[in-house]
């Protein structure tokens, strides 16, 4: 949440209750929790799971061609 917060309007953050939101995770093919989930236009770039901190999403967000402005 705080990693939301620091780059709106750069990402786009969303986090998935699986309890009320049971089919999602099946149709998305998530094993474990949690599970980070990378979308570009709109079809999935890369996924992690496992929880990760700041640093490591951040590292992860420019593997992929995210360059968060700090």
């Amino acid at each position: 949440e705080q990693i939301a917060d620091e780059l709106a309007g750069q990402v786009v953050i969303a986090k998935v209750n699986i309890d009320d939101s049971p089919l999602i995770p099946s149709k998305l093919g998530v094993k474990g929790i949690p599970t980070l989930m990378l979308f570009k236009d709109g079809q999935m770039a890369s996924m992690k799971v496992g929880a990760m901190p700041k640093g490591k999403i951040v590292e992860w967000l420019a593997e992929s061609g995210i360059t968060p402005v700090a």
